[in-house]
């Protein structure tokens, strides 16, 4: 897939030498780019040198650092743009927690200018992957459906007892993919490309298996599903309904 000519590209990184290489490789290779340094700048820049596709964000930052940022964008107006983040630590820990904050990839420094767009035309791709006329619901902090209501913001579910389940990166994103998009027929192809994100060892390469896990999250019986039900050949549906929660 060639990106687009029109994708803009939002850069946060302190480091001015990254900056400009990495916007001189980008914008021979099509894109529009616009690359600052600090979250105040990058701030600044979505006001003003906005609408962008896609944000590339060090973790490593003066004053926030990226997951604070990746935080707070993913709870602003800016929630819907990609999040690409960049980590000079090459702890586990560290580039999951960045994906559980909302980055939709990573990619740890040392890398090369190819390797990074690849990853953005990656994350685009999966960004894009929804059929035509599939809008999501409208953003709000809880979304309730059947017996659960999940936190958006914490990112767990909270039955009617009030009792918090956890939920991986993984699990979470694909129920979020089911509840914006309720009984809509989603094929495998389409889950696992809209919820694969580097950590692909999070997903056990199946995305049958992470439906059993959500499944067993929502106290959901495989045999007879009230929430996630399987659509034989195409894929699956979530079949309850969905309201957003002030």
């Amino acid at each position: 897939m060639n990106t687009r000519p029109s994708d803009h590209i939002l850069i946060v990184d302190d480091d001015r030498e990254i900056r400009e290489l990495l916007s001189t490789y980008l914008v021979k290779n099509g894109l529009r780019v616009v690359a600052v340094p600090t979250g105040r700048h990058m701030r600044a820049a979505l006001e003003e040198s906005g609408p962008f596709d896609l944000i590339i964000l060090d973790l490593m930052l003066p004053g926030e650092d990226g997951l604070t940022l990746c935080r707070d964008l993913r709870t602003s107006k800016y929630k819907a743009i990609p999040i690409l983040m960049l980590t000079a630590r090459s702890e586990e820990a560290d580039r999951i927690l960045g994906l559980e904050m909302g980055a939709d990839d990573y990619l740890a420094k040392p890398f090369s200018a190819r390797e990074l767009l690849a990853r953005i035309r990656a994350v685009m791709r999966r960004t894009r992957m929804l059929p035509p006329n599939m809008g999501s619901i409208e953003s709000a902090q809880k979304l309730a459906f059947g017996e659960w209501q999940l936190d958006t913001i914490a990112r767990h579910l909270v039955d009617q007892s009030g009792t918090q389940v956890a939920l991986s990166g993984a699990e979470y994103r694909l129920l979020r993919i089911f509840l914006d998009h309720p009984q809509k027929v989603l094929s495998r192809d389409q889950l696992l490309n809209l919820t694969q994100g580097r950590e692909a060892e999070l997903f056990e390469r199946s995305i049958d298996l992470l439906v059993s896990r959500l499944r067993q999250r929502l106290r959901d019986d495989a045999r007879e599903p009230r929430y996630i039900k399987t659509v034989r050949s195409e894929g699956y549906v979530f079949a309850s309904g969905v309201e957003a929660v002030d």
